[in-house]
Formats: C-alpha cells, structure tokens, sequence
C-alpha cells in the first residue's frame, strides 16, 4: 500500500511538470472600441441665416430667431451650438468673446490646441480650438469676415464629460466642423 501511494503521487508529480511546458501565459490583449461612423455626406444648410455652410446628413440642423443655429447628433448625443453677431465697431471684443470661449475651459482642460483658419476668397478667417481633456467642450471655433459677420461655434455632449471614452465621437464631428469652416459662407 505504501509503494502504490509513492506510485500515485510519483504519476501526479510528473503530470504536473508535464503540464507546466509550453509558450507561458498569455496576455490578455487591448480592448478595442468597435465604434462604426457612417462616413459623412454633406448638405448645405438650408435656412433663412447671414451664413450658409455645408454639415453631416447624419445630423440635424436647427436656425433660431436671433440668427444662432445647432446642429444635433442624436446617436452620439452631442450638440453643435453656433452663435452669430454682426461686425459693427466691436470686432475687438468679438474676438476677445471667442477666444475666451475656448480659455474658459482651462482649468479642466490638458491641452488646448489652436489651428489658424483663412479663405480668402470668401472672405472666412478664424480659428479652431481642440481642447484635451474632461472640459465641457471639446472643439470650438469662431470664424469672421471682419467687416460684417461674427459666428461661434462649441461642441457639447449630453453626458459628463470623460475625455477618454468621448474622443472617438469628438474626432468625428470635429472632421464635421472642419467642413463647416471650409464652406463656410457668408450672406
């Protein structure tokens, strides 16, 4: 009895060392968002505005009464919001409005990026910004004629904002917006 125990623990033994061979864990791997954006067809904003510019049909387009404007993604739940002023003698303080309208989100903010815009011949000049991190808006640009139209524009989401699971959705409308400034048009 005592030899068959030692045989038993001898067959155990070996099975185990045997069982130990091979390539060694695996780690598991990065999860992956499996996020699908339609690619974006573009119509021109068809409304009674100072300004025209062409958006994503994925979206929805709604004009105000005081000439400001949104546009709505209702999958991504986020919101363009767009404000217009006329040019008078306050083009300073204008500019000085949109800039702080990106600034303001400094304190929750990593990095904020500024991207220059000009178009000459449709007489469109402004500035993106891309801010970094959990602030409320993530892009936002103001585009002027300096003579006559002032219009701002800040994206937001409609949940909290945690920059990391937002930033697939903020790099596809931020595209959209890019496209916005570049047909852009005045009225």
């Amino acid at each position: 009895m005592y030899d068959t125990i030692k045989f038993v623990i001898f067959i155990f033994i070996l099975t185990l060392l045997a069982s130990c061979g091979g390539d060694g864990p695996v780690p598991k791997p990065d999860a992956q968002l499996a996020l699908n954006y339609s690619s974006p067809i573009y119509k021109s904003l068809d409304k009674s505005l100072p300004y025209t510019f062409e958006f994503n049909e994925f979206a929805f387009a709604k004009a105000n009464d005081d000439k400001s404007s949104s546009i709505t993604y209702p999958e991504l739940d986020a919101k363009i919001y767009l404000t217009y002023r006329a040019v008078d003698t306050n083009l300073r303080q204008l500019l000085i409005d949109g800039q702080k309208l990106s600034y303001n989100h400094n304190q929750m903010a990593d990095a904020i990026s500024e991207t220059p815009f000009m178009n000459t011949q449709k007489s469109v000049y402004g500035m993106l910004y891309g801010v970094e991190g959990n602030a409320a808006s993530n892009v936002q640009f103001y585009a002027t004629d300096s003579t006559r139209h002032f219009l701002t524009a800040a994206l937001y989401f409609d949940r909290e904002p945690n920059y990391d699971s937002i930033l697939p959705a903020v790099d596809y409308i931020k595209k959209d917006m890019i496209k916005m400034m570049e047909s852009l048009e005045w009225r």
